[in-house]
């Protein structure tokens, strides 16, 4: 399609790499804390164990445990998908991977700017950006006129370490991706976003109120302490019956 995508099934395998600290001589300040902060992360080493990608794993499968999203047989869209983490959870507990023999099988795709490894269960859309149409088309193209139970988004802009700008930055990403699930959605359906606390938050929850039934806060405990990341649970799409302008 003229595009650089990885569009397969296969086994995954642990992009994890454990740093030991005598390898920060020569390291900028910032990497050498980065790294000691891995190294001391219960959430990195557990993710080792269990075969995912990445510590942010453990944030998805908490909101599951609560709010109990994710099903066999459904079909999810992953935005911000790298390294892979949440949508090898996706593709695991919809059954994506078919390896529940005895429940329906999901569909996971995964889209996301940078690479993707192979996901068993998964169609990846990597090297695409998700806010374009072309890429939101293709999406669709995938999806074969089915209809999204779940839309999940851990997308994050790069931040530049202005937060009003940065905050404004991810919410921008969040209302991309809550207007294409409204185009997407089946009855019923969720959305999942990741945005960083800030004074526009509170807006874009009135929003999906209009549309959802139901709209919650999470901070998983994986979430790091000084992190302002929440994820905005939104249940129960109403439809588009009554639909106003986002």
């Amino acid at each position: 399609m003229g595009r650089k995508m990885l569009l397969r099934k296969f086994n995954t395998f642990s992009c994890l790499m454990k740093e030991k600290p005598t390898n920060l001589k020569g390291k900028k300040h910032s990497s050498q804390q980065w790294i000691v902060r891995q190294l001391k992360d219960p959430y990195v080493e557990k993710a080792k164990q269990h075969d995912y990608r990445c510590r942010s794993a453990f944030k998805l499968l908490e909101i599951n445990s609560k709010h109990h999203i994710l099903q066999p047989g459904m079909n999810v869209i992953d935005c911000g998908a790298a390294p892979g983490s949440w949508t090898q959870v996706a593709a695991r507990l919809v059954n994506a991977d078919q390896k529940m023999l005895d429940k329906p099988v999901g569909s996971v795709i995964g889209i996301d700017k940078l690479p993707i490894y192979p996901i068993e269960g998964a169609t990846l859309l990597a090297n695409m950006d998700f806010t374009k149409k072309g890429t939101q088309d293709l999406i669709k193209q995938y999806l074969n006129e089915r209809f999204v139970d779940v839309v999940l988004s851990d997308m994050a802009p790069n931040a530049i370490g202005m937060k009003d700008a940065d905050h404004e930055n991810i919410i921008k990403l969040a209302y991309s991706v809550f207007k294409f699930a409204l185009e997407v959605s089946s009855y019923e359906s969720t959305l999942v976003i990741k945005v960083w606390d800030g004074s526009m938050s509170p807006a874009l929850e009135k929003d999906l109120e209009l549309f959802y039934k139901v709209v919650k806060i999470a901070r998983p405990q994986a979430t790091r302490d000084e992190s302002s990341e929440k994820f905005i649970i939104a249940k129960g799409f109403k439809g588009l019956k009554t639909q106003a302008k986002v």
